[in-house]
């Protein structure tokens, strides 16, 4: 999207659905306190095990450039939909500025108010991302470590990544694929396992 629309409005978009998602996620790791501590650091260990192996496995099994066809196939679809828009006469206005689709004709309760580009990126971020495996380390963190410093964490760390992704996203997918990030982020989620153990329930 940021390479059709103004980039501040698509991060602006993304960034509030993640802010709401890491709230959230947050807010239930929290609740989850009441539960002694033992039973949660043990369990969310075991997830960032399982969580590290399926990565890992996932990573080894992928194609090198399965990154690059899962953005032709976004970009394919958010072209379509632009398509029908322009032929319902729907899309109007300032590309540059995050305007398209609102003009005053079609303007109506809540496209009064947000563009139509950024309620469509924080609806892709929002249903993309939920449920996916930050979501829940986040949960997994939250429950264990203090929830406000998590959720601080979690919301600097969504803003660097959608930053890069806004500024250079295809750049990015071209030099690091899917498939090196995936086995990253599994030997990340297998490190945090270790490190659990080693530090113990009690630290």
């Amino acid at each position: 999207m940021a390479m059709r629309h103004s980039r501040t409005t698509v991060f602006l978009g993304a960034m509030f659905a993640l802010g709401i998602m890491t709230v959230l996620a947050a807010l239930f790791g929290w609740v989850t306190t009441v539960i002694p501590r033992v039973y949660t650091f043990y369990i969310s260990t075991a997830l960032f095990a399982f969580f590290g192996l399926k990565m890992l496995k996932d990573g080894i099994n992928m194609s090198g450039d399965e990154g690059m066809e899962e953005l032709e196939e976004v970009q394919s679809d958010l072209k379509k939909k632009e398509d029908e828009l322009e032929e319902s006469g729907e899309v109007a206005g300032d590309v540059e500025a995050g305007t398209v689709g609102t003009t005053p004709k079609v303007r109506s309760g809540i496209h009064a108010i947000v563009s139509r580009v950024f309620l469509q990126a924080f609806t892709m971020t929002f249903l993309a991302e939920w449920g996916d495996r930050s979501q829940l380390a986040t949960i997994i963190l939250a429950a264990r470590e203090d929830v406000t410093g998590v959720t601080i964490g979690a919301v600097i760390g969504h803003a660097l990544c959608t930053g890069l992704a806004v500024l250079g996203g295809r750049m990015v997918a071209q030099k690091i694929s899917v498939k090196t990030v995936t086995i990253i982020g599994g030997i990340v989620f297998l490190i945090f396992a270790v490190a659990s153990l080693i530090i113990g329930p009690d630290s």
